[in-house]
């Protein structure tokens, strides 16, 4: 008998191993143990579970999986606290303060070792596999991810479909259970028609539990690896990481020593600390760059939105009937609506310089778009040569006799081999012509064929393009790139990406009224988006008898996204004659920062509405922003935020009584007042509408005879 009882003494470890960590505040707490083998994890919020436990592995190809028969060789608790300043973004510092737990682990069977390393933070846990160098585990593929996040009950969710190619939908509100479902009905693919997973969907995702507790589920440092979706099990409500596969259907190219991504859970009964939490970028690594003086914020304008609404084109001639050499290019008729002519270019440096913007984004400036527009698909961009009725040297001696930069675009078509071919000789020639930043593109299906935007050989290729631009001191806005996971905190060259539903389908046929009161907690966690907001005409057959899109929102609304959609990369959007028919409203757009010492949630509920202040870094400004869904509802906030004794002027910006984004979106009004920290504001927003504000330090002639709020 005594030697059975010491038996199970003996094995008992081996079957269930605990490890608690807890956050810093100690509102959340991580459980881990091995259960048989098996990696297992858990999460609580105040005492309360926000994640079941949840199993953690790999499945490998032609090699034993890492899934089960570990056991513990050591482990290692830590705390770490750091304050650091980024070179652009929401807040001017930035604590990075967490608990740490370092677990050793080695399969028994196969001697391999796999670590697990967990960070605790006040808002959310981040964790990730580590490889160190062995003898047993050198050279491996991974065909699956089995990271589990098991969840308590049917939650409320806001998710788009899990595409490889593209995050370009509307988000959809629904419960866990009713995800496949929805899957199976109207909803394809808007930017390619790859098959996505039956009940996958893409992260950031947001849910929202019965009991008010709001959790978030994305990644950080996603660095030569697969962009991770999540496969749903609905009938216990536990979602599994899905790796974007490559052209072969493998998940993850591996060679030790190495890491993957952090997986990341945010939980919190206050949405707005979802909003404000900057696990994100602390996951990643400090600014790989010793200079960033070269590194600024852009606010801009842009011929874009003439080719997106149909008024104009990007190609300087029809389709033609045959494949173009680059020389053949002089000889073709113009078509007459080439929007990156010289003669307009100029007239968008004179609206720019006129109005403080920086730069000057033109698309369609370089040969190539005939054929891409063909059915032959067989283009190529050179990245270097412009179309003819294009003064590349003019406009940029123009440009800086303005105090203005062009913006460059590079649009590859999805030929990433080729901008690889042509990249240094693009950047170089960006340099030559005083050219400091970069949207590119990568529309249409990727070639090499059969690869996916989002798998490991595109992610390896995005931050490829940021590291080289940077070697040319080259700031890079990459659209239809993989979604951001903080990279920006190491490579601040990427100023912007789009990666989701941006306005750009406002003239293709609109966006939900809600959209952009979700974006924040989804798309926006992982880094800034060039949303490209300020259009002031919603009715797009203005712009072009082809197109009867309408752009659902008020025009008090597109001046709230400047606040409520962070951006170091700000666009005012819409043509210069729609600003000169509304100079008063288009004043924010002129007075609104674009880097900020400090930011604030004052009012949150994802699909309902977001409430920002934000203070302008270097200056005593604050701007407020407001956007609402599609239900008419008051804002109420304080003004708190305010520095104590001080007296300011506050200009709002607001919907009229009548707006309504759909019958009266040009219905806005404009108001001022003298505020102070004990002020408070009650402020009307009208379906698909919102408020902006602008508080400038009061002085005695401009806050004369103005009423206090």
């Amino acid at each position: 008998m005594k030697k059975l009882i010491l038996y199970f003494l003996f094995i008992l470890p081996y079957l269930i191993v605990g490890q608690e960590l807890a956050s810093p505040n100690g509102k959340l707490q991580m459980t881990f143990t091995l259960e048989a083998g098996v990696p297992t994890y858990q999460l609580s919020l105040d005492g309360k579970e926000v994640v079941k436990p949840s199993t953690l592995g790999l499945e490998l190809k032609e090699m034993e999986n890492l899934l089960d028969g570990f056991s513990i060789v050591d482990t290692e608790k830590s705390t770490y606290d750091e304050t650091w300043n980024p070179v652009w973004g929401e807040q001017a510092e930035i604590r990075n303060h967490y608990n740490e737990l370092f677990v050793q682990l080695k399969q028994d069977a196969t001697e391999r070792y796999v670590n697990l390393r967990f960070r605790l933070f006040d808002e959310g846990l981040g964790f990730r596999y580590e490889f160190p160098e062995q003898e047993n585990l050198i050279y491996f593929v991974i065909t699956e991810e089995r990271t589990q996040f098991a969840m308590t009950g049917d939650h409320k969710a806001f998710w788009i479909p899990g595409d490889y190619d593209t995050q370009e939908y509307d988000y959809i509100t629904s419960k866990l259970s009713e995800i496949s479902s929805l899957m199976a009905g109207a909803i394809t693919p808007n930017a390619s028609q790859t098959p996505f997973s039956k009940t996958g969907v893409q992260t950031a995702l947001m849910m929202k539990t019965d009991d008010g507790t709001y959790i978030n589920i994305h990644e950080a440092a996603l660095v030569e690896y697969s962009c991770m979706h999540l496969e749903l099990d609905e009938e216990n409500f536990v979602f599994e990481s899905h790796l974007t596969p490559d052209a072969v259907g493998n998940k993850g190219y591996m060679q030790a020593p190495r890491n993957t991504p952090w997986r990341t859970i945010m939980a919190s009964k206050n949405a707005g600390d979802i909003l404000t939490s900057t696990i994100t970028l602390n996951l990643n690594e400090p600014c790989a760059y010793e200079d960033t003086s070269w590194i600024t914020p852009v606010k801009y304008i842009g011929v874009w939105w003439e080719m997106i609404t149909g008024k104009s084109n990007w190609s300087y001639a029809d389709v033609p009937s045959v494949k173009l050499e680059h020389t053949d290019f002089n000889s073709l008729t113009p078509n007459g609506k080439h929007a990156a002519n010289t003669e307009k270019v100029q007239r968008y440096i004179d609206f720019a310089a006129a109005h403080g913007f920086s730069q000057v984004l033109v698309e369609g400036w370089n040969v190539g778009w005939e054929d891409w527009f063909g059915k032959s698909k067989d283009y190529v961009f050179d990245f270097l040569t412009p179309y003819p009725d294009f003064d590349v040297e003019g406009l940029r001696d123009y440009a800086a006799e303005k105090g203005v930069r062009l913006m460059m675009h590079h649009e590859t078509s999805g030929a990433v081999r080729n901008y690889e071919r042509h990249m240094d000789a693009a950047y170089q020639f960006m340099v030559d012509n005083n050219y400091n930043s970069v949207k590119s593109g990568y529309v249409g299906d990727i070639i090499p064929r059969g690869e996916y935007h989002y798998g490991q050989w595109l992610v390896n290729h995005y931050l490829y393009a940021v590291k080289k631009a940077a070697e040319y001191k080259i700031m890079v806005n990459a659209h239809e790139a993989v979604r951001p996971t903080g990279l920006s905190r190491t490579y601040p060259n990427l100023i912007g990406n789009e990666s989701a539903r941006g306005t750009e389908y406002e003239a293709f046929g609109g966006s939900n009224p809600d959209h952009t009161t979700i974006l924040p907690f989804t798309r926006l966690i992982g880094g800034p988006m060039d949303y490209t907001p300020g259009i002031f005409e919603q009715d797009m057959s203005k712009l072009s008898s082809n197109n009867k899109s309408w752009v659902n929102t008020t025009i008090a609304r597109q001046l709230a996204l400047y606040v409520t959609m962070y951006s170091p990369l700000q666009m005012a959007a819409d043509l210069p004659k729609h600003y000169e028919k509304h100079m008063d409203a288009f004043q924010f757009i002129k007075d609104v920062g674009i880097d900020w010492e400090k930011s604030l949630v004052l009012e949150a509920e994802p699909g309902d509405f977001v409430t920002y202040a934000r203070k302008e870094k270097g200056t005593s400004n604050w701007f407020v922003g407001r956007t609402n869904d599609e239900q008419p509802r008051t804002s109420n906030i304080s003004f708190d935020f305010l520095d104590a004794g001080k007296e300011y002027v506050m200009t709002l910006y607001g919907d009229a009584k009548d707006a309504h984004y759909k019958n009266n979106p040009k219905a806005y009004q404009i108001k001022k007042f003298r505020v102070n920290n004990k002020s408070k504001l009650s402020q009307y927003c009208a379906p698909g509408g919102g408020y902006a504000i602008s508080i400038m330090e009061a002085d005695k002639k401009g806050a004369k005879g103005l009423k206090r709020l």
